[in-house]
């Protein structure tokens, strides 16, 4: 089951800590360097936080004014089931270009679970993170 977490705490996303997460987003893809992983697929689990400044929408009440996480997280659905990767860096890489493509958000964190990786030995989960901001002035390409 996904989760959305909404966060606000004044002016300026990256002063405030205002963000936007989607947590548990649950997505069969073919992503992997293996034929199987490519052929058969597997549940990949993304999450994402969407720093953005929250507060106009938290004075206005008004979804134009936000990012709407609804919309948000079938883009991704989209994303990530529509595309074949070797890599989950590649994976999480792309979501956050996704997101970035909204001018408000100004930092992403893209989480990219493999909880089905082929590897020899029991393990819970495996994953990757990436970071990024919006190039520009304030934050310069990463």
């Amino acid at each position: 089951m996904s989760e959305v977490l909404v966060t606000a705490g004044g002016t300026g996303s990256e002063e405030s800590g205002d963000s936007i997460n989607l947590k548990g987003l649950r997505i069969e893809a073919h992503h992997g360097v293996l034929a199987r992983e490519q052929r058969e697929g597997q549940t990949f689990v993304v999450d994402v936080k969407a720093c953005l400044d929250l507060s106009e929408a938290g004075t206005t009440d008004d979804l134009p004014s936000t990012l709407d996480y609804g919309t948000l997280a079938e883009a991704i659905h989209r994303r990530v089931s529509g595309e074949r990767w070797d890599l989950i860096e590649r994976v999480a890489e792309r979501v956050a270009d996704l997101v970035l493509e909204d001018g408000r958000v100004t930092r992403v964190a893209v989480t990219v679970h493999k909880p089905e990786a082929p590897i020899g030995v029991e393990f819970e989960d495996v994953s990757v993170t990436v970071v990024r901001p919006l190039p520009g002035p304030e934050f310069p390409p990463v």
